[in-house]
């Protein structure tokens, strides 16, 4: 079971570390539309549909990524102070009573969504001669489906919390900034006191 949801979260890595990259090429796409309206007085067609194209690529697709790193935002000032099991104990029942239905619905809908743009062949109306936008539409059942496979897997997980008291074992590649800072200050303190009792025992 373990294997199994770490390769869930290996998927959603991939997906959102995968769109991550539509930020550089937003990034080159609005630089270049800047430097081409105000140096050339020659702006560009294609970059605003091209722009927030990238953008909901960005937003859409790294969602299940952002779950499977506890990323999404919450209030947890006292979801901190809990034990594991309490912490399932919250998570669970809103996974079963919110997160599936909404993402269910997200598939559902989006997916009719893509399909009529599909049929239809449509294009964006926002600039002339606009580009294909069923593709862009895609992203939506396709998100939806990442979305809703990690937070099945998030629902394991919090049996197994339920059941043992602890979390199991996730996928980690990055790490809050407060870990990092916590377990320096950590460091810092425990080489403090050997220093001092180093010191205490010298002065003996």
């Amino acid at each position: 079971m373990q294997r199994l949801l770490i390769g869930i979260d290996r998927v959603s890595a991939w997906a959102g570390k995968t769109a991550g990259w539509a930020i550089v090429a937003l990034t080159a796409v609005i630089c270049y539309e800047v430097f081409a309206r105000y140096m050339f007085r020659a702006p560009t067609s294609w970059a605003y549909d091209t722009s927030y194209m990238l953008y909901g690529l960005l937003f859409m697709v790294a969602g299940a990524y952002t779950l499977s790193r506890g990323g999404h935002v919450r209030a947890d000032f006292l979801y901190r102070s809990l034990s594991p099991r309490g912490q399932a104990m919250i998570d669970l029942p809103l996974y079963l009573l919110f997160f599936i239905p909404g993402t269910a619905a997200l598939i559902w809908f989006g997916w009719d969504f893509f399909y009529i743009s599909f049929l239809q062949n449509e294009h964006s109306s926002v600039t002339p001669d606009g580009p294909l936008i069923w593709p862009f539409k895609f992203l939506i059942p396709l998100s939806g489906a990442l979305m809703l496979l990690q937070g099945l897997a998030e629902i394991v997980r919090c049996v197994i919390a339920l059941r043992t008291g602890h979390w199991p074992d996730k996928l980690a590649d990055v790490e809050e900034m407060e870990t990092q800072v916590l377990a320096l200050a950590a460091a810092q303190k425990a080489a403090a006191a050997a220093a001092d009792h180093a010191a205490r025992e010298a002065a003996r």
